[in-house]
C-alpha cells in the first residue's frame, strides 16, 4: 500500500517577525550584525547623525554613487538621523528603545556611557531588553579606550602574523575583524532572544573585536600554545602538504590545487602531469620527500599546467578526483556559475534605484524568502518614526529647523 503524499505545509514566518531593533552603530561591526537580524525579519532602526550619518556613507561611490559598505551592511533598516548630544534628541531614541526587543551600539568606548545607552543601563531600566556593547578590546583592562580600526585588531589578534608571504605579512583583504565581533554579536543576540523566551527576561551582550578575531586564530593559536612553533606565512602555499599551491596556466590564468595524501599523487603523476614513473620516484612518493623537494615538486605541477588553458587544467585535475579551485578576483566572483545555477542574486532597492545583492547564506526551506529591505538614505524614516513616538508635525519641524534631526 503507497503512502498517500503529505499535505502541503504552510509556509513558515521570518523567524524574527516582530523582533523590534534601535541600533546606534555605525562603520562595520553593528551594522553588519543588525543587518542579519533584519534580513530573518526584523524591524532595524538605524540612529545616525543629521550631519552626514553613519560615516560608511563616505568610504567611496562605488556602488552607482552610494558607498559599497554601506550597502552591503545596511539594507532593510529604517533610518533615523538625531542628534544623541539634543536632549530632545535623546529623548525620542529613548522612546523608541523602551518599545524595542534588541538595542546594539558600536559607538567609541564611554560614549553610550555617556549618554546613558550601554548595555547594563539600559537592561536596568527595561528588563525584557536584550542589548548589545560591541567594541574594540571589552570594557576594561589597558586597551579598553584604544582605538580599534579592522587593520589594527588584525594585528593585535595575529592574524597579520600569520597572513601573506614569508617575506611580508599582510592583512586580510575583509574586515575581518569587524565581521568576526559582527556575526558573535549576531549569534549572541539570538541567544538571548532564546534565554528571553524562556525566562522572561533580555540581558546585556558584550562583544569585542579582539575576543572574536582572537577566536578565529583557534588553529595556529593553539598549535602555538601548546608545544608547537608559530606557523610560518607561506602565501597560498601549505606550510606542511605539497603540491598546494596555486600554479599558471597557458591562458594566464591560476588553478590552486591540493594533493592530501600519495594515492592522489600518483593519480596527479599519471593523470596531469603524464610522469606516471613520478608516483613512485623516491624524491616525490610521499608527502614529506614532496615537501623536503617543494621547488622541484612545485617545478614539475608548473610545467604541467603552464602547458593547458584554464579550464582543460580544471577538468583534468578533475578527472584525476583532485581538489583544486580557479583563482578568481571578485569580479569573477559576481558572476559565478555556481551562485547563479543555485539563483543566489537578488535585487534590493536604494536611493539610486536596484542593486544586487547576496542572499543570506543561511537558508531556511519551507520559510518565508528573507527580507532583503531597501538600503535607506539618510533620515528618510525620521519623521515617521518621531510621529510613532507622540512628535506632533509641528514639533518635528521645530527639530529639524534647530538641526537636531535631517
Amino acid at each position: 500500500m503507497q503512502n498517500s503524499p503529505r499535505p502541503p505545509q504552510p509556509q513558515q514566518p521570518l523567524p524574527l517577525d516582530g523582533i523590534t531593533v534601535v541600533a546606534v552603530e555605525q562603520a562595520v561591526s553593528a551594522p553588519f550584525a543588525t543587518r542579519q537580524l533584519a534580513d530573518l525579519g526584523a524591524r532595524v532602526i538605524k540612529v545616525e547623525r543629521p550631519d552626514g550619518g553613519d560615516f560608511a556613507r563616505g568610504y567611496d561611490t562605488a556602488a552607482a554613487g552610494l558607498a559599497s559598505h554601506f550597502v552591503w551592511a545596511n539594507r532593510g533598516k529604517e533610518s533615523l538621523a538625531v542628534d544623541l548630544k539634543d536632549p530632545r534628541g535623546l529623548a525620542a531614541v529613548r522612546a523608541l528603545i523602551a518599545e524595542a526587543d534588541v538595542f546594539v551600539q558600536n559607538l567609541a568606548q564611554g560614549a553610550a556611557a555617556r549618554l546613558g545607552l550601554d548595555a547594563a543601563s539600559l537592561c536596568a531600566e527595561h528588563p525584557r531588553l536584550v542589548a548589545v556593547d560591541i567594541s574594540g578590546y571589552g570594557a576594561g583592562g589597558p586597551y579598553a579606550d584604544k582605538r580599534a580600526y579592522d587593520m589594527l585588531v588584525q594585528c593585535e589578534a595575529g592574524l597579520v602574523s600569520v597572513t601573506g608571504t614569508p617575506e611580508q605579512p599582510v592583512k586580510a583583504g575583509i574586515p575581518a575583524a569587524d565581521i568576526a565581533a559582527a556575526m558573535y554579536a549576531f549569534s549572541g543576540v539570538l541567544a538571548a532572544l532564546l534565554r528571553r523566551s524562556t525566562t522572561g527576561l533580555g540581558g546585556p551582550v558584550e562583544v569585542s573585536m579582539l575576543e572574536a578575531l582572537a577566536e578565529w586564530m583557534g588553529h595556529p593559536l593553539h598549535h602555538a600554545m601548546h608545544g608547537g612553533e608559530p606557523p610560518v606565512r607561506t602565501g597560498l602555499a601549505h606550510a606542511v602538504i605539497a603540491p598546494y599551491d596555486a600554479y599558471a596556466t597557458a591562458d594566464g590564468a591560476r588553478v590552486l590545487l591540493s594533493v592530501q595524501n600519495d594515492r592522489e599523487w600518483r593519480r596527479l603523476a599519471e593523470m596531469v602531469l603524464e610522469r606516471p614513473e613520478l608516483a613512485d620516484d623516491p624524491a616525490y612518493a610521499t608527502n614529506a620527500a614532496r615537501t623536503a623537494h617543494r621547488a622541484a615538486t612545485d617545478e614539475l605541477v608548473a610545467k604541467a599546467l603552464g602547458r593547458l588553458d584554464v579550464d582543460t587544467a580544471l577538468a583534468r585535475l578533475e578527472k584525476a578526483g583532485i581538489a583544486c579551485a580557479r583563482l578568481r578576483d571578485v569580479t569573477e566572483v559576481a558572476e559565478h556559475p555556481q551562485l547563479a545555477a543555485r539563483g543566489r542574486w537578488r535585487e534590493v532597492g536604494s536611493p539610486v534605484g536596484s542593486l544586487r545583492a547576496l542572499l543570506p547564506p543561511v537558508t531556511l526551506p519551507g520559510g518565508a524568502d528573507p527580507a532583503m529591505g531597501a538600503v535607506p538614505a539618510l533620515g528618510e524614516h525620521t519623521g515617521a518614526l518621531l510621529r510613532a513616538v507622540g512628535m506632533s508635525d509641528a514639533e518635528i519641524a521645530a527639530l529639524r529647523r534647530d538641526g537636531v534631526v535631517a
